[in-house]
């Protein structure tokens, strides 16, 4: 279950676009930190340079999440907008272990061979990526700016953490950086979640809150299976407590990512979407309702969630969340190693059944699926949570629709390491591409991120000449 909360930090939600790249390979070692294990593999990274001027031109590198990197390209219109200003060369390296960057082929997820999959050692490929860009130039030509949204938002704030030498700034939106035990209450992001509802109609919150024991109350009564499939439209009939179990798990996670993606216009990303669909959502729960006609509120919900476009047959809730073209199949390995973020539901100060944190039973999970327990702080320890007074040059922006936020940077730590707060923007607005229906503050957002980008620049320019 928490596995799958966890996984919706991955996802990049915008409006398609289609942009021109070349993709290209670059040969990484499979262990950058140890010396017994020579083998080596390759990572994709795709390519753009229409406007980039190859004399002073700054390069702007995505520092890839968890899925192919091709996802990313299309739907980071920030970067794209912004290139012919800079006259920028675009680059976007995919993480290895996703995509198809994967080191041991169709056996890299297997338990033997996942070991290698880690943030740390995808932070190592992409500072040798920009070492072979740069030439192997011990004096680097190039100013590069780290970009990324989510989990990649991390990775960017980290890459220029880690290795400030070779990155000159980052743009880190929606980066839950201290999300790690102890930072933050584990209750955080299903508050925000709730929230994010709650703006949309006070009953809408009450109604999703009473529709748990009323679905469990029906699921008992006779011909409760047949009425559930036919009237949700469900692929396969809910029959016991294990499968009202998986239904309900379905719909939780429904509800997060219909926060998560809550935009002013409509998106097709992860599944399509109208326009606020919170909102959109919510109106079927404007009014009280109770028990059937509660039950017929959800389930039109469920269609606006699985079949906006009119394309589905059926909902699969026991496939679990529905990322759409987002493969993350290793993110569950990554959650169980060293990326540990509790989350937690009250009943109470959100609309979800009450689930306590418990480390040990989430610690057991992981070793029944992975033979690797995780490792609680290790994240903290590794990269400081929100303890970033010696950092430089990074900008954390949130969205305080997002229930990310939860565990974003929102207060400035230093003159350099920079908070904005996009009081109305869902999750990673600001890296999206400019849309009529973007409010006025993503656009200011967006305008800082520019002016810092120029500081970063002109400083490497003056550090360098």
């Amino acid at each position: 279950m928490w596995e799958k909360a966890i996984v919706v930090l991955f996802l990049i939600s915008i409006v398609k676009s289609e942009y021109k790249y070349t993709t290209n390979w670059f040969k990484v070692p499979l262990d950058h930190f140890g010396f017994q294990r020579n083998e080596e593999f390759q990572i994709k990274y795709l390519v753009n340079e229409d406007h980039w001027d190859k004399n002073n031109g700054p390069i702007f590198f995505y520092t890839g999440n968890e899925g192919q990197i091709e996802l990313f390209a299309q739907h980071t219109g920030f970067m794209w907008d912004i290139a012919e200003e800079f006259k920028a060369k675009l680059v976007f390296a995919e993480h290895r272990y996703y995509g198809e960057s994967m080191p041991f082929g169709n056996k890299s997820l297997d338990n033997e061979h996942i070991g290698y999959l880690t943030s740390e050692q995808a932070l190592a490929d992409y500072a040798d990526l920009v070492d072979y860009l740069q030439g192997h130039e011990v004096n680097p030509k190039y100013p590069v700016i780290a970009f990324g949204g989510s989990y990649g938002g991390m990775l960017a704030a980290y890459f220029r953490m880690k290795y400030p030498h070779v990155v000159a700034g980052a743009i880190a939106a929606s980066a839950p950086v201290h999300m790690y035990p102890g930072m933050v209450p584990c209750e955080a992001y299903h508050r925000i979640v709730t929230s994010s509802f709650g703006i949309a109609g006070s009953k809408c919150v009450a109604n999703i809150r009473a529709s748990w024991g009323a679905l469990r109350n029906f699921s008992t009564t006779a011909n409760s299976s047949e009425w559930l499939q036919k009237n949700w439209k469900l692929c396969d009939p809910v029959r016991n407590a294990t499968e009202v179990q998986q239904l309900i798990d379905f719909l939780q996670s429904m509800y997060e990512i219909l926060a998560m993606v809550n935009y002013p216009f409509a998106s097709d990303f992860l599944v399509p979407l109208p326009a606020e669909p919170v909102r959109t959502v919510c109106q079927y729960l404007n009014e009280t309702l109770k028990g059937q006609a509660l039950l017929e509120g959800i389930g039109k919900i469920l269609q606006v969630y699985t079949n906006y476009n009119g394309r589905s047959k059926c909902v699969d809730y026991k496939k679990g969340s529905d990322y759409g073209n987002l493969d993350a199949s290793g993110w569950d390995y990554q959650a169980c190693t060293e990326m540990v973020m509790p989350m937690c539901t009250t009943g109470q100060n959100d609309m979800f059944e009450p689930r306590p944190w418990n480390f040990t039973s989430y610690s057991k999970a992981c070793y029944d699926k992975y033979k690797v327990y995780p490792k609680e702080g290790f994240a903290r320890i590794q990269y400081g949570g929100d303890k970033l007074d010696a950092a430089s040059n990074i900008v954390f922006s949130n969205g305080l629709l997002d229930p990310w936020a939860g565990g974003g940077i929102l207060n400035s730590i230093s003159s350099s390491v920079k908070a904005v707060v996009i009081l109305n923007g869902a999750h990673h607005l600001d890296l999206m591409p400019a849309n009529p229906s973007d409010p006025e503050n993503v656009k200011l957002a967006r305008g800082i991120h520019k002016d810092n980008i120029r500081t970063w620049i002109s400083e490497f320019v003056e550090a360098n000449s």
